[in-house]
């Protein structure tokens, strides 16, 4: 049985949410891997929109099994708010269909204050993260000084690390003039959050590994994007885990043929939130008309998106780093009466033609995008359901993007309506 990936291939915002959604209907357990409640994915089910930032996707299919793997940083707070808010919504969720790996660290309210005082110093350098913490609790894991969710069931190993933890912090603040972080009152929170998230804590990897020698589907939910990978993006204006789909098997606990095929989502024209460098962003009318048609503003800050053409150098990159089988091609319909469209097709840097962005940062600067320009289309695709239903224009973009890209189209949305999905090769098939 084949075990899914899906992964952006862009800088995150791809339409994740809804392609795990639809997904999730030939899965039996979806996983998140990486990343923290920095990534947002919002659905689109009957009409209701469910804004998601740490739980995966799956959680609100009934039937279907939620894990959060040891590769996610997890503000527990935050996780009981998110799922106090779907049970609101009459989602059920419950230690009987959500598991979270005992292992995986804890973002403190230290780190969310150590985030925010980072890029307040950074100033116009500052590099545009969330606020939530991310980057300093990854620090305090790869430092090994994090305390992680397995630590909350036993308060004198707990107190123990605690004291460890803030050893390094506070002198930390110190030397940047700011409070410290007071022992007692962080370990009475502590305390008072543990019997509340305790109960959702498990052995994932083996859980994962049972449900695959049974021969259950597993959809492996990837958040942020391949560009922004600490590794492979376009460093330092990334965020602070491996977001490509090799992390996939190391943040579950699985062993790597556990994946045997990798969706990238891709959108139809290019955005990236926060700063760094963005070779096709448009600075004109068409930039803003992409931004609004295609609401293109943070789910989690709210943010507005940058929005360009398609870049399809960088795409290719994403689709050779990641192994990917196919992509998931959204936001088609946002392109829907531009009387011309441009694509990305390589690089030029002081003279020199490019085939991929270069990881110097100082290039990267310089970057002069080449374009091919295509013919729009004056119909709409929105809600098409087959290739029939799509202008032939619209078509003949797609293959110049698959042909420029070297990866084929193996899903097309045409609106963030689950249905409005043309299924071109089914990736649970292989």
């Amino acid at each position: 049985m084949s075990n899914v990936v899906v992964i952006g291939s862009q800088w995150g915002d791809e339409g994740k949410g809804k392609i795990v959604d639809w997904l999730s209907n030939r899965a039996d357990v979806v996983v998140r891997f990486q990343g923290g409640h920095n990534a947002g994915h919002t659905l689109v089910i009957d009409g209701v929109t469910y804004k998601l930032s740490l739980l995966p996707s799956g959680i609100v299919r009934g039937g279907k099994q939620s894990i959060i793997g040891n590769g996610v940083v997890v503000d527990p707070w935050a996780l009981l708010d998110e799922i106090e808010t779907l049970r609101g919504l009459g989602i059920d969720v419950s230690p009987a269909n959500l598991r979270v790996a005992e292992s995986a660290p804890l973002i403190l309210p230290l780190h969310q204050k150590l985030d925010h005082l980072r890029e307040e110093a950074l100033g116009k350098a500052r590099i545009g993260t969330t606020g939530r913490g991310i980057g300093p609790a990854y620090e305090d894991k790869v430092a090994r000084r994090a305390i992680r969710l397995g630590d909350l069931a036993d308060c004198e190993v707990l107190g123990d690390k605690l004291d460890k933890l803030l050893l390094h912090h506070n002198a930390l603040l110190r030397g940047m003039g700011r409070d410290e972080i007071d022992r007692d009152d962080l370990m009475a929170e502590l305390k008072a959050v543990a019997p509340r998230i305790l109960p959702f804590a498990g052995t994932v990897w083996k859980q994962l590994d049972d449900a695959r020698r049974a021969g259950k589907r597993i959809l492996f939910e990837g958040a942020q994007g391949t560009m922004l990978d600490i590794d492979h993006g376009t460093y330092p204006f990334v965020t602070s885990s491996n977001t490509v789909a090799g992390q996939a098997a190391v943040g579950a606990g699985q062993g790597p043929g556990a994946v045997r095929y990798v969706l990238g989502i891709t959108k139809a024209y290019t955005t990236r939130v926060g700063s760094g460098p963005f070779p096709t962003e448009l600075f004109d009318e068409v930039g803003k008309r992409l931004g609004e048609r295609g609401r293109e503003f943070g789910t989690v800050t709210g943010r507005s998106r940058r929005c360009g053409w398609f870049d399809a150098v960088l795409v290719r990159q994403a689709v050779k780093v990641n192994g990917i089988h196919g992509i998931a091609l959204t936001k088609l319909d946002v392109l829907d009466g531009l009387p011309e469209l441009k694509v990305c097709t390589g690089y030029r840097i002081d003279g020199r033609f490019y085939d991929h962005l270069p990881a110097s940062t100082v290039q990267q600067a310089k970057v002069e995008p080449v374009y091919q320009t295509m013919e729009g289309w004056s119909e709409s695709t929105q809600g098409g359901r087959s290739w029939a239903d799509l202008p032939a224009t619209a078509v003949k973009y797609i293959r110049r993007i698959e042909e420029l890209i070297e990866a084929p189209v193996a899903l097309l949305s045409t609106s963030p309506e689950r249905d409005d999905t043309i299924l071109v090769h089914d990736p649970f098939a292989d």
